[in-house]
């Protein structure tokens, strides 16, 4: 364990956040209210805890949210910092390896994302079931030993997927697999990169999570990550996305992700 993960720790002590937890949540733009599901929450600014992002995206809280959501003890991020805001893919390195010293084995991503799909439109929810990266940007580059080597079949866990997908059924909720291609930001896609990206196989494309998917499974957490869907891909089906819209549909949607949520931790 580095310092800066001790210094963290001693921290989220000192309020009251100890391990050990079941579950790690990231929470994506407008996606903040799902932190309404924590029972008996501890809240602390990420400003307060050592390594943590200083994130400067509108839409994100930037605080921990630690409590229960049924039985299972959680650790929330509300909001992430990105590769675009700072430069570093691994900006989210040391809050992910926080969560694992604090004990958490199965992380859940969310985020806000555009759809390539026509039947997957804005307000829909989508589980990512696998992801392209072909920026020339990861954030394992630059460590300098074996655990570099990620492997990344079934990065996104299927136990865990099978689990989401059940909780969507039981909550009467529509809920599609999509592949996820990542794009650094943070100037959205153009239409040529969207139908670039659609002949390659994504039908999802955001700004987030792919990094953290690889830094989480460098030290073994399983992983599951969610899109909220809050606009149709540049020259798609009238897509012409902006930030603004994005927060608007993924703050209209976020009763959705809340919904599936609640009923997963139900069984968990």
């Amino acid at each position: 364990m580095t310092p800066r993960i001790e210094e963290a720790l001693a921290t989220l002590k000192e309020y009251g956040i100890e391990g050990p937890f079941d579950y790690g949540i990231v929470l994506g733009t407008g996606l903040g209210p799902v932190a309404d599901l924590v029972q008996n929450p501890v809240i602390i600014p990420y400003a307060q805890i050592v390594g943590f992002p200083k994130g400067h995206v509108s839409g994100h809280s930037a605080r921990v949210v630690a409590g229960t959501i049924g039985t299972s003890r959680v650790f929330m991020m509300q909001g992430r910092a990105h590769y675009y805001e700072h430069g570093d893919p691994a900006i989210m390195r040391y809050p992910i390896e926080a969560m694992a010293a604090l004990g958490i084995k199965n992380l859940i991503l969310t985020n806000a994302a555009g759809s390539l799909l026509e039947d997957v439109p804005p307000g829909s929810l989508s589980l990512i079931a696998d992801h392209i990266n072909l920026s020339g940007i990861n954030p394992l580059i630059g460590i300098n030993d074996d655990s570099r080597f990620v492997p990344m079949v079934d990065a996104y866990e299927p136990h865990l997927r099978a689990r989401l997908i059940d909780a969507a059924r039981e909550a009467g909720l529509s809920l599609t697999e999509g592949i996820y291609q990542w794009f650094p930001g943070s100037s959205f896609e153009t239409p040529a990169e969207i139908r670039a990206s659609k002949m390659l196989g994504a039908t999802l494309v955001g700004m987030s999570t792919v990094p953290e998917v690889i830094l989480a499974r460098r030290i073994g957490l399983y992983v599951a990550a969610l899109s909220m869907v809050t606009n149709y891909g540049a020259g798609l089906f009238g897509g012409a996305p902006s930030h603004t819209e994005t927060k608007t549909v993924a703050a209209e949607g976020g009763m959705r992700m809340k919904t599936l949520l609640a009923q997963f931790f139900k069984k968990a």
